[in-house]
């Protein structure tokens, strides 16, 4: 996940309302659950000691959202009376998050809104192609190309004449796959996408695939379910598209956490990656992080840090704070500091699933870094 989003909350000083929040489905009672979940965490915030002005300006944004126009959720950051940044989630939260602290409360925000690669669609015949773009906010046109429209149809006829005439069709369908593989590139790349799925006529499919510049084709996967023509979706298109997009974010995974294990050192030499609380610490004040990796279910997200205003002073003890400049460093969540420390250099941050039996507990207390450049790490 980019972190540059997050700008507008790295140079202001809390402290901060989070309410990470799911509307209700869009009928009578929808809409009385939603006023009751919003009343719920203005009351949960007052609580934890939120002045009036900000929970009143987050109860606003809050009775704002609607399942219509964002049907998994928003998230709603704000300080000092006013919202800061609201962001669209890709999935709903389990339950209701809502919360007062010095920080932002980041971390959830990498599993609702994170991985949620944004998909182009191509719908293709022997004449052109439709494009589509998919993401949390539902599908989006993203245009559409067509070739030459004639002629494009063989016969069965041994005749020389038809026999011309079928090379001409060969070579109409040659020529329309290039275009729609120009098309297809342009798109891909204006668009942001990081998955493409070509959907519609056998024969076009690979013709279209292996026109593709290799970056494109890299991550590009076809389906013999759907079309182009109107009517021709299924549940079947619909899965094969968010199996390619859970497929993607797999890979993400699996190569993060490959780099990750070759990249840490066990024995205090060179490392291109660190895990636990103090070594990232040391990673995000001197700006060596470029892939923060979490672990949402780790021990260690919660573990007491200090902070100061700007998003590097950041310790593991108070006095360590106060050595980097912070005269008044507070006390925060390991996970939410080092979120915004990222995110003030521009790096990148993952969500990991659970551990399992294959992936016990990697990276250590569920936080560790991919390194912008090889650390030399000190012997216990």
């Amino acid at each position: 996940m980019q972190l540059s989003f997050l700008e507008p909350l790295l140079g202001r000083r809390g402290p901060w309302a989070t309410v990470y929040f799911d509307p209700a489905p869009h009928d009578e009672s929808g809409a009385k659950r939603r006023e009751l979940v919003v009343r719920e965490a203005c009351r949960r915030l007052e609580e934890e000691g939120a002045d009036t002005a900000t929970v009143q300006a987050v109860g606003e944004a809050l009775s704002s959202v609607t399942p219509q126009e964002d049907p998994a959720g928003r998230v709603v950051f704000a300080a000092g009376g006013e919202v800061v940044l609201s962001c669209r989630l890709s999935r709903p939260p389990r339950a209701p998050i809502a919360c007062w602290a010095p920080l932002p409360r980041l971390t959830p925000l990498l599993e609702l809104a994170g991985e949620d690669p944004l998909c182009l669609v191509a719908y293709i015949d022997r004449t052109g192609a439709d494009f589509e773009l998919r993401g949390a906010a539902g599908p989006e046109d993203a245009g559409h190309v067509e070739g030459r429209q004639s002629p494009v149809r063989r016969t069965a006829s041994a005749d020389w004449s038809e026999r011309h005439f079928q090379l001409k069709v060969a070579n109409t369908w040659d020529h329309n796959a290039g275009e729609i593989a120009e098309s297809l590139r342009s798109a891909f790349e204006e668009s942001g996408a990081e998955v493409v799925v070509l959907v519609g006529d056998v024969r076009e499919r690979p013709a279209v695939l292996e026109r593709l510049p290799e970056a494109v084709r890299e991550v590009t996967v076809a389906t013999e379910h759907g079309g182009r023509a109107a009517g021709s979706s299924s549940p079947a298109l619909e899965e094969a598209i968010e199996h390619a997009r859970r497929e993607h974010v797999q890979r993400r995974v699996d190569t993060a956490l490959d780099r990750f294990r070759a990249g840490r050192s066990d024995t205090g030499g060179p490392a291109d990656a660190v895990e636990g609380v103090p070594a990232l610490v040391a990673a995000a004040q001197e700006h060596r992080i470029e892939t923060l990796l979490i672990r949402s279910d780790g021990p260690e997200l919660a573990t007491e840090t200090w902070a100061g205003t700007a998003p590097d002073q950041v310790a593991v003890r108070r006095t360590d704070a106060q050595t980097l400049g912070e005269g008044d460093p507070v006390a925060v969540r390991a996970d939410d500091a080092l979120l915004r420390a990222a995110a003030a250099t521009a790096a990148n941050a993952l969500s990991l699933p659970s551990t399992d039996g294959e992936r016990a507990d990697v990276p250590t207390g569920g936080l560790g870094a991919l390194l912008r450049w090889t650390h030399e790490t000190s012997a216990a």
